[in-house]
């Protein structure tokens, strides 16, 4: 009896003293966290989007393809696609250029520089909603103090003006300047986070480096464009991957601005489903939009993860 006992604590205390089971045991809460709040409502808009199910409706017919093929041949999401894409590379580019150049300057020294970092990084501290709300009454199509500045300017109001002779340009609902006016909105709101991540990667550049090509002669732009910006290539690759998956799955800024329109054209994946599957009940389409963002996120964080790899190596 007595060996039993001391065999059954030797076991305990062996479990115990695991260093595998421990790590087991502290890594499950986040595990079982990640799985509850993505797995299963990922594995419920697959399901979904094979289904023809509805939001008032307690069926759930397999339809099989049948939403993605009708998905292909709708002019409305081919402009969604299009539309998502084109802010996402528009966004990206300007960011990253935008972003180096902020990060150029930060990275100085100089009096009020403190304020500067400041009032770079106000737009990505303030709310989401609360900072497109505010946009949203600066592209106001009456009271907008864009059109102001720019009649005050002379650039709008007048014949042979800049922008024409109208005296309001409707941000929101005329021609291309809704979708400009997204862009606009979305480059301000990550700007920030991509200056931050640009600025983190040029202080991680070795000093030695820039001193030794200051020392052999080299100029500013020699220094940059042979030194600095190959260096920065994994830094960069991190600011696309961040771009495009804020991009690819942010909702408030379309439905505040535009709510996909007008006539449907400045929907966004995310805007689209949700206006597809919640708002108009078609819960399986609407899965079906959505889940067009994952294979594109997925090949894309691929693709960068392994190019970071491989300048790395």
């Amino acid at each position: 009896m007595a060996t039993e006992i001391l065999e059954e604590y030797g076991t305990r205390q062996r479990l115990l003293d695991s260093d595998r089971l421990l790590a087991g045991a502290l890594i499950a809460p986040a595990i079982i966290y990640i799985v509850a709040l993505m797995g299963v409502p990922f594995v419920l808009s697959i399901y979904y989007s094979l289904s023809d199910v509805t939001t008032g409706g307690t069926d759930a017919p397999f339809v099989g393809l049948a939403n993605f093929r009708a998905l292909i041949g709708d002019p409305t999401f081919q402009q969604t696609l299009y539309n998502t894409f084109l802010l996402s590379g528009m966004t990206l580019v300007v960011v990253l250029v935008l972003g180096t150049i902020q990060a150029e300057l930060l990275i100085r020294s100089f009096r009020g520089k403190w304020l500067v970092r400041f009032l770079i990084l106000l737009p990505w501290t303030a709310p989401v909603s609360l900072s497109v709300i505010g946009w949203l009454w600066m592209f106001d199509s009456i009271f907008s103090p864009i059109d102001w500045s720019l009649r005050e300017a002379g650039l709008l109001g007048q014949p042979g003006a800049l922008f024409g002779p109208t005296t309001n340009l409707y941000w929101l609902g005329s021609g291309g300047l809704p979708m400009a006016s997204i862009i606009l909105v979305n480059v301000w709101r990550i700007l920030p986070l991509g200056t931050v991540i640009v600025l983190a990667g040029l202080n991680s550049i070795p000093r030695e480096v820039e001193e030794q090509a200051l020392i052999d002669g080299a100029g500013y732009f020699r220094r940059l464009f042979q030194i600095t910006l190959p260096m920065m290539l994994p830094i960069f690759g991190i600011a696309v991957l961040f771009t495009f998956v804020f991009t690819f799955t942010d909702m408030v800024l379309v439905y505040i601005l535009t709510r996909g329109g007008p006539a449907n054209s400045t929907h966004m994946l995310t805007t689209l489903a949700f206006f597809t599957g919640v708002q108009g009940g078609s819960l399986g389409q609407g899965a079906a939009v959505a889940l067009f963002m994952f294979p594109v996120l997925t090949a894309l964080s691929a693709i960068v993860l392994m190019l970071i790899r491989r300048r790395e190596v």
